[in-house]
């Protein structure tokens, strides 16, 4: 998840703890299991769909977490996160691909290696301050931006600080932000619409 500087030491920690059962979130396992989430199922399948009908590039996918997500992108596939046992669960499902330990900010490659930069459940994470670096990065490095986030909802605020709890019984703070289509896109500077649902939304800017 999100890098040095970008995020504290206390959310590097969290998604460190939590590589293990971060599939339980998208299966709807172990704590997730009795959230009540309607169409929860047949979302995360059309999510994956749109994700494997990008055109294949060059891709950096920015805390691609376990590759989830990340080994439905087509082309030449790149993950990137700073969890060491993350990157060693995404390497294992990018057989034709690389999974790196490392920031997002500053990315460690050199300007427009890439053709595309895609960001899965990372964006909604940072900070005011934090977006705009993050976002001058992923432009360094690609010409297009696609980000997959989570969609704003009635039963939720567009951000707030979150308690979670992992398996353990561990409890931690995390910020979260949700978003319409339009709103995301406004602060992309434009772009078009993949997927707008009622748990995520996935857009595509320059």
């Amino acid at each position: 998840m999100p890098g040095q500087g970008v995020i504290d030491q206390r959310m590097r920690a969290y998604y460190e703890q939590r590589a293990a059962e971060y599939d339980d979130w998208w299966l709807g396992r172990g704590i997730f299991a009795a959230r009540e989430r309607p169409g929860w199922h047949e979302e995360v399948e059309a999510v994956l769909d749109a994700v494997g009908a990008l055109e294949p590039k060059r891709t950096l996918d920015i805390a691609c977490g376990t590759a989830f997500v990340t080994r439905r992108l087509r082309g030449e596939v790149v993950g990137l996160d700073q969890s060491e046992t993350m990157v060693q669960i995404a390497a294992a499902r990018l057989p034709h691909g690389r999974a790196l330990q490392g920031d997002a900010v500053p990315l460690p490659f050199g300007d427009g290696v890439f053709d595309r930069v895609f960001t899965g459940h990372f964006y909604g994470h940072l900070l005011e301050g934090e977006r705009e670096r993050f976002l001058a990065e992923a432009r360094r490095v690609a010409p297009e931006l696609v980000v997959l986030d989570s969609a704003l909802r009635d039963d939720v605020e567009a951000e707030e600080w979150q308690e979670r709890k992992l398996n353990d019984g561990s409890r931690h703070r995390v910020y979260k932000r949700f978003f319409t289509p339009d709103a995301l896109l406004g602060e992309l500077g434009g772009g078009r619409v993949l997927h707008a649902g009622r748990w995520f939304v996935m857009v595509a800017a320059p």
